[in-house]
């Protein structure tokens, strides 16, 4: 399974408890990272929570900084919207892309129907069009991490979830790694490290999935992650926002 490096990278999700708060209760959130490669500065990003109505949206965007843009500009932006009832986090409604990495334009939507065990895939560009069969509980990549930060994370020990990612369902596995304390320009943190088993893809492509540090709190507040590429890593870490 292969993801879009800036997906892999920005598999960062919402600042939420770990239990004890319901899928319909009103959320709010804005994080903004530092991208690099290999100690490199390539870009900024951005992901905030916004309440609406019976709906919570998670809106995260990339964009590389002028010396990259330069030759290889970036600017992408995602939409993941999920239905604030039933269980934490709530339910995976639609999912909206539109991806800018140089030459190359991916504008992609599904919309998912939990009761019909079936979603609806829409590229823009090629006009292609199917209906694809999911499981009952299905995230799209973004709100699939945002379920995870809801669970309890043990050491040693691997969450599973169901994500449907373009036309292809995957059960993938998180692995709760270990306990670590770091420094990132939003401050120093007691973090615990997840591994999502997928790779990344696009402009830096990698072998391995993102390393992900989350706070060793209720909050759970994503501050690093860090995938493995062809040649040395791309890392994001947080800066700031409201949290």
């Amino acid at each position: 399974m292969k993801f879009n490096i800036v997906k892999t990278v920005m598999i960062l999700l919402l600042s939420l408890p770990a239990t004890s708060i319901s899928a319909g209760q009103k959320i709010s959130e804005r994080l903004e990272y530092s991208l690099s490669w290999t100690g490199i500065p390539v870009g900024s990003a951005q992901q905030e929570i916004v309440e609406e109505g019976d709906v919570r949206r998670i809106l995260s965007s990339a964009h590389s900084n002028d010396w990259l843009a330069a030759f290889h500009p970036v600017d992408n932006r995602t939409e993941s919207t999920l239905e604030k009832s039933g269980e934490s986090p709530g339910r995976s409604r639609n999912f909206k892309m539109l991806f800018k990495e140089g030459s190359r334009v991916r504008d992609r939507e599904i919309s998912f129907d939990p009761a019909g065990k079936t979603a609806r895939y829409f590229d823009r560009m090629s006009g292609e069009q199917l209906t694809v069969a999911i499981e009952k509980d299905t995230f799209d990549i973004y709100s699939s991490f945002y379920y995870v930060r809801y669970q309890p994370l043990e050491i040693g020990r691997s969450i599973f979830v169901n994500v449907l990612d373009s036309k292809e369902l995957h059960r993938i596995e998180i692995r709760v790694l270990r306990r670590e304390r770091i420094k990132v320009p939003a401050g120093t943190f007691n973090t615990i490290v997840i591994e999502p088993m997928v790779r990344s893809e696009g402009v830096f492509e990698g072998k391995r999935g993102a390393y992900i540090w989350l706070t060793d709190d209720s909050r759970r507040i994503p501050v690093k992650a860090q995938t493995l590429v062809r040649v040395g890593s791309v890392t994001a870490v947080l800066k700031g926002g409201s949290y």
